[in-house]
C-alpha cells in the first residue's frame, strides 16, 4: 500500500505539468497558424487585387 501511495503522489505532478505544457502547446501551435494565415492573406491580398485591377481594365 505504500508503494502505491508513493507512486501516486509521485505521478500526480506530472500530470498536471504535461497538461500545462499542452495547452501551451496548443498556443503556440494557434499562434503559428494565425502568422501563416496573416502573411497568406497579406501576400495574395496583393496578389488577388493587382489580377482583378487587370480584369477591370479588360473588361473597360
Amino acid at each position: 500500500m505504500l508503494v502505491h501511495q508513493f507512486l501516486a503522489a509521485a505521478l500526480s505532478p506530472r500530470r498536471a505539468s504535461e497538461r500545462g505544457a499542452s495547452i501551451v502547446e496548443y498556443a503556440l501551435l494557434v499562434a503559428l497558424i494565425a502568422v501563416v494565415c496573416i502573411g497568406a492573406v497579406t501576400f495574395l491580398g496583393n496578389e488577388t487585387a493587382d489580377s482583378y485591377s487587370q480584369l477591370g481594365t479588360s473588361l473597360n
